[in-house]
């Protein structure tokens, strides 16, 4: 089976062409994800048929769990659907996903695709579409939650999968997210499991961050993820319309307006392509 393997910001993934394939996905993406026996990344990317839209994007995690949508790996598979000819190179490309269609512009030079933006769409609030075991309509903000032996104040985001952030006044270097990482992924409140983000406030436009992935553990950046830390420091006042994010892996653009959808903007970037044994 061929394979690329890419990343959006250091988030990085393997992608192959699904299409009329039929494979044990989960299965694969344990193997294929394994960073000593396999090829080493945070999840896989599928590319499929669409009823609704020129591809489907099916994403599994490293555990082999199924992932409703991936910011940054849409951009990844947009790469990768472009220029290997899998679609016609005309920018907005829809793909479907788990969370719908959404629409990707992309940019770039001689059949290239080197920057993806990305039409996440609109935040939800709703405890039940969090989902969060608390009563009320939402926005969540400043829900204590305990882990371990600290208490965190955390906004609750779905941007179609589940987000909790919080915000911190020391360096994100510093906090032991591999420890309170999956204490959080796992806790009770989040009967899905959540994705879980530290934040810093640097200024009113720029932000740093690092998250704790639901089935994946401790990545360079999420797309999804970011999108939640502007939308929560938004409601918070933080932030006006527009902040750009520091990850591990590098920068990200957002854009969200309070009302509609949020915007993701960032690079997208072939490593290597190969061959993994059919096994």
């Amino acid at each position: 089976m061929d394979f690329a393997k890419m990343h959006g910001t250091g988030n990085d993934f393997v992608v192959v062409d699904g299409r009329g394939a039929e494979r044990d996905w989960p299965r694969l993406a344990i193997a294929m994800c394994d960073r000593h026996f396999g090829v080493g990344a945070d999840g896989i990317l599928v590319v499929e048929e669409s009823a609704v839209a020129p591809l489907r994007m099916r994403m599994y995690n490293p555990d082999g769990s199924e992932a409703e949508m991936c910011g940054n790996g849409i951009r990844c598979f947009v790469k990768y659907a472009v220029e290997g000819g899998i679609v016609a190179g005309v920018s907005p490309l829809a793909v479907e996903t788990g969370v719908g269609v959404l629409e990707a512009e992309f940019w770039g030079g001689e059949g290239r695709v080197e920057r993806v933006r990305v039409n996440l769409g609109p935040p939800h609030f709703a405890p039940e579409e969090v989902p969060v075991r608390v009563d009320g309509e939402g926005p969540v903000r400043d829900l204590a939650v305990d882990a371990g032996d600290r208490s965190f104040a955390v906004t609750c985001v779905s941007m179609g999968n589940p987000h909790a952030v919080t915000f911190l006044t020391e360096p994100v270097a510093a906090f032991p997210l591999e420890t309170v990482g999956p204490r959080m992924e796992h806790h009770a409140l989040f009967p899905r499991r959540t994705n879980f983000e530290i934040v810093r406030v640097l200024d009113r436009e720029h932000l740093e961050m690092r998250v704790w992935e639901r089935g994946a553990g401790m990545t360079m950046a999420c797309g999804t993820g970011a999108a939640a830390v502007a939308v929560a420091a938004r409601l918070h006042g933080f932030t006006g319309d527009t902040v750009a994010i520091e990850l591990p892996g590098g920068w990200l653009d957002l854009a969200w307006d309070g009302e509609g959808p949020v915007y993701l903007s960032g690079p997208a970037v072939e490593v290597f392509r190969g061959v993994w044994p059919e096994v």
